[in-house]
C-alpha cells in the first residue's frame, strides 16, 4: 500500500466530497515532514556525524545545551503566541533559527571561530522551541484517528531523512578518511542552503480550518482567552497527575540523543561516523513506520496497543543500556578509534545503530501517549508545548554533561540506564489507563469539536461514529 493510500479510507469519503489533495492530511503530513527534514532533520544530520561533525565534542555539546535551555523557555510561551498569530505562522518562525547554527559550525570548522557557534545555538534555541511545539500540535491534531500512527511515522521519517542524507553526503566526501577528525566544511554549505528553504516549505502548510479530512471532521487549533490565562492553563496542565507521571518517560527517551552521538564521535573514524549516520537513519525510519502501523491497528484494542508497545520498548531499552554501559566502560580503558575494517568494530557499531532505532521508537510512542491525554483541542497545543519543553530540558542537561570530557565517556550511559529505571513505574500508571479509565480521549475531543462546528444532530453524530470506526 502506498503512503498516500494509507491515509485514505473509501468508506469515510463516501459521505461527501473526496478531500482535495492540497488540503488532505497526507499532503500536510508531507509538508510537515519536509519542514522537519529541512530544519531539525538537518540539525540531526549534523549531530549524527558525531558532535556536529567536529573533531572534539565539547564545544558542540555546550552549544547544544544552550540551545535546549532556551527551547524550554520558548516552548512554554509558544501556546500564548499561537493565540496571536496562529499555528502556521508559529511553525514558519520556528524554522528560521536553524541556519545560523549551521553557519556557526561552518565557520568553526573552516576558520576555528567559536563565538558564532554559541550565537547560532542561541538563535536556534529561541526559534526551535516554537517549531517543536507547532509541529507536535499539528501532528496530533491534523490526522484522522485511524491514521494517527501512520501520520506520526511518516512525519518522523523526514526527521531521520535529514540524518540519512547528511550521512550519505558526508560518506561520499570522506570515504577515505579512516581516522579520527572533523568532517569537510563543504558539508556545512549544503546544510545551510537546505535549512534556508525551511520557511518557504512552511508557507505550503494548510491552515487548520482549511484541512479536509476523510472523516469530514474539522481541525481546530485555536487558543481562546488572554495570554496570561493561557500561560496559567499551561502551567496547571504541567502540574497535572498524568503529565507529571510521564515526565521521567520523556526525559529518559530524549536524554539518549546526546549520549549516542557523543558515543559515535568519541570511538569512530570520520567515515565510520558517516556510515553510522546513514545506516542508522535507514533502520530508524523503517522501525518507526512499522510501529506507527501497529499503533493504528483497530483490530487490536487500544488498551492492548498501548500496553504492548510500552512493554516491548521499555524491556528492550533496558537491555541496550546494560550493553552500552559495559562497552563504554571497556572503551574508557582501551581508548579505541574504530574504522570499519578493525576488529571489534561490529559490536561497537551495532550498539549505535540500535540506540538510534530505540530513540525513534520511544519518540513516536511519546506522541501516541500524549495524544490520548489531551481532553480538548486547546490542551493538544498546551501538551505539545509541555512535551517539547520537557524534552528540551532533559536534552539541555544531557548535552551539558556530554560537554564534560570526564563525564562523556561512561557517565551518559549510566545516567540513561538510571532514568530508564525511574521511568518504568510512573509511566505504567498512565499507560495502563489508556483505553481503560481514560477511555479514548482523542475520539471524545474530536466529537466535541464536530458538535461545536456543526451544531451536531443525533443523526449526524451517528454517521460520524460509524466513520471513525
Amino acid at each position: 500500500m502506498s503512503a498516500s493510500a494509507s491515509f485514505t479510507d473509501s468508506a469515510s469519503v463516501s459521505h461527501g466530497r473526496k478531500p482535495r489533495w492540497y488540503r488532505s492530511t497526507f499532503y500536510n503530513a508531507l509538508i510537515l515532514g519536509i519542514c522537519n527534514f529541512l530544519a531539525p532533520g538537518i540539525w540531526g544530520a549534523m549531530n549524527s556525524l558525531g558532535a556536529g561533525g567536529e573533531a572534539s565534542p565539547s564545544l558542540v555539546s555546550a552549544a547544544n545545551a544552550l540551545t535546549f535551555c532556551l527551547m524550554v523557555l520558548s516552548c512554554f510561551f509558544s501556546s500564548a503566541l499561537v493565540k496571536w498569530i496562529g499555528i502556521k505562522a508559529v511553525l514558519i518562525i520556528g524554522t528560521m533559527g536553524y541556519a545560523p547554527y549551521a553557519a556557526g559550525l561552518y565557520t568553526n570548522n573552516r576558520f576555528g571561530t567559536q563565538w558564532l557557534v554559541l550565537v547560532g545555538a542561541a538563535l536556534c534555541g529561541l526559534s526551535a522551541g516554537l517549531f517543536w511545539m507547532a509541529e507536535a500540535a499539528i501532528a496530533l491534531a491534523y490526522p484522522e484517528p485511524h491514521n494517527q500512527g501512520k501520520f506520526l511515522g511518516f512525519w518522523l521519517t523526514f526527521r531521520v531523512c535529514g540524518q540519512l542524507i547528511g550521512g550519505a553526503v558526508n560518506l561520499g566526501l570522506n570515504a577515505k578518511a579512516g581516522e579520527a577528525g572533523k568532517v569537510s566544511y563543504t558539508v556545512y554549505i549544503v546544510f545551510i542552503v537546505l535549512q534556508c528553504l525551511a520557511p518557504v516549505a512552511g508557507l505550503l502548510l494548510t491552515s487548520p480550518k482549511k484541512v479536509e479530512r476523510t472523516d469530514r471532521r474539522k481541525v481546530k487549533l485555536d487558543i481562546q482567552g488572554s495570554s496570561l490565562k493561557e500561560l496559567a492553563a499551561t502551567a496547571k496542565l504541567f502540574c497535572s497527575r498524568e503529565f507529571l507521571l510521564i515526565v521521567p518517560l520523556i526525559a529518559q527517551a530524549v536524554y539518549s540523543e546526546a549520549v549516542m552521538f557523543t558515543y559515535l564521535s568519541l570511538w569512530f573514524s570520520v567515515r565510520a561516523r558517516a556510515l553510522g549516520s546513514f545506516l542508522s537513519a535507514v533502520i530508524a525510519l523503517t522501525g518507526g513506520n512499522i510501529l506507527g502501523w501497529v499503533l493504528d491497528r483497530k483490530q487490536i484494542p487500544l488498551k492492548l496497543r498501548a500496553r504492548g508497545a510500552f512493554a516491548f520498548i521499555m524491556i528492550t531499552q533496558g537491555a541496550w543500556w546494560i550493553w552500552s554501559t559495559i562497552l563504554t566502560t571497556r572503551f574508557d580503558r582501551t581508548r579505541p578509534t574504530y574504522d570499519w575494517g578493525d576488529a571489534g568494530f561490529g559490536a561497537a557499531f551495532t550498539l549505535f545503530l540500535i540506540l538510534v532505532l530505540a530513540f525513534q521508537l520511544q519518540y513516536l510512542y511519546l506522541y501516541f501517549v500524549v495524544g490520548y491525554l489531551a481532553k480538548t483541542q486547546e490542551e493538544v497545543v498546551r501538551l505539545a508545548a509541555l512535551l517539547r519543553g520537557t524534552e528540551s530540558a532533559a536534552q539541555a542537561v544531557s548535552y551539558g554533561l556530554a560537554s564534560l570530557s570526564s563525564f562523556a565517556v561512561v557517565g551518559g550511559s549510566a545516567i540513561n540506564f538510571g532514568l530508564w529505571g525511574i521511568a518504568l513505574f510512573p509511566a505504567w500508571l498512565v499507560v495502563k489507563e489508556i483505553g481503560g479509565r481514560l477511555g479514548d480521549r482523542r475520539e471524545k475531543r474530536e466529537r466535541a469539536v464536530q458538535e461545536e462546528e456543526k451544531g451536531d444532530s443525533p443523526a449526524e453524530d451517528s454517521s460520524i461514529e460509524k466513520v471513525a470506526v
